[in-house]
């Protein structure tokens, strides 16, 4: 089976994925990892060599000495319960890059709990059940990109298809993000139009970029959206 990491990377992300559960299996480090069983017991082998206390359990899998290395941020049993449900509440979400991003934010997270609130944040995850999106549909795979391009400045290519049907390609200007109707919208300027234009994440058909640097806009949401809704009133 092809290996998709370097091997210290891997190293790293096993650690913190035992860190992270109570008992993790060799099964489930091979399938995250996307490498054999014969390839994590080498790796095992290897943390074990490196210091790192890790104990076999007939029959079950691995385990981490509880408190090794444990980071120093700690969270309350209310907040790691705020954070089980917002992952619950993301993984409906229909932005794909969105969903995988903050499962690996909460992998960490989990890897800094301790034995007993792992042991509650596992079965809160299994009586929580989000109704929204309810067919698991992902529509979108571009908003931790334009995140980083609204947080960086920088110019981004789009191919876009309306809801018309009208297909155009043009560079935009990230501007903002809002949510609604279980839909991501960009607010970006159009250097096409030469004006703030919206666009649905769902009906960008190919993100390229970055490209070069775009001078910040001196506006806040709030004025661009208070600009917005008087252009609308005078029509």
């Amino acid at each position: 089976m092809a290996e998709d990491k370097p091997r210290l990377a891997r190293l790293t992300a096993i650690l913190t994925q035992l860190q992270s559960k109570r008992i993790v299996t060799a099964r489930e480090i091979a399938e995250k990892h996307n490498v054999s069983i014969r390839t994590v017991y080498r790796d095992i082998r290897t943390l074990e060599k490196s210091g790192i206390p890790v104990f076999a359990e007939e029959g079950k899998g691995y385990s981490l000495m509880e408190g090794y290395k444990l980071p120093p941020v700690m969270f309350t049993e209310d907040e790691a319960n705020a954070l089980i449900t917002a992952e619950q509440l993301i993984a409906k979400n229909k932005d794909k890059s969105l969903v995988d991003q903050y499962h690996n934010a909460i992998e960490k997270i989990r890897a800094v709990l301790k034995y007993n609130q792992k042991d509650k944040s596992d079965l809160l995850a299994a009586r929580l059940d989000i109704r929204a999106n309810k067919e698991h549909e992902q529509t979108s795979d571009h908003l931790i990109r334009i995140q980083k391009a609204i947080t960086n400045y920088q110019v981004m290519h789009i191919d876009y298809a309306s809801l018309q049907g009208k297909n155009s390609e043009r560079d935009i200007e990230p501007f903002a993000l809002f949510h609604t109707h279980d839909n991501w919208v960009l607010i970006a300027y159009c250097q096409l139009r030469k004006e703030f234009r919206l666009f649905r994440l769902d009906c960008i058909q190919k993100l390229s970029g970055p490209k070069e640097k775009f001078e910040p806009h001196q506006m806040t949401l709030q004025e661009y959206f208070k600009k917005a809704r008087k252009k609308w009133e005078t029509g």
